[in-house]
C-alpha cells in the first residue's frame, strides 16, 4: 500500500485529534515550522494541509498568530 501523502497525513491527524477532543476550539495547532519537524516534511505540504483544514472548516488560520481549531468543527 503506497504511503499517504504528508498533507493529507497531516489533515487526518488533525481531524482525528478534534473528533477524539485531543485538540479543543480555539486550541492553536504547532506552527509550520513544528508540523513539519513532526512530520519530517518541508512547510508546503504542511501550508495546504493547514489551508485545506480552514477551508473544509476546520480550523481557523490567523496571519502571523498561527492556526486554531475552529469554534464549531464539522461533525
Amino acid at each position: 500500500m503506497p504511503r499517504q501523502p504528508v498533507y493529507e497525513q497531516v489533515i487526518d491527524d488533525v481531524i482525528r485529534s478534534i473528533q477524539s477532543g485531543a485538540l479543543q476550539p480555539g486550541d492553536k495547532l504547532p506552527s509550520i515550522a513544528e508540523l513539519g519537524e513532526q512530520y519530517r516534511a518541508s512547510a508546503t505540504p504542511i501550508r495546504l494541509a493547514l489551508r485545506i483544514l480552514d477551508e473544509r472548516g476546520w480550523i481557523e488560520v490567523h496571519q502571523g498568530k498561527g492556526s486554531f481549531v475552529a469554534p464549531e468543527p464539522p461533525a
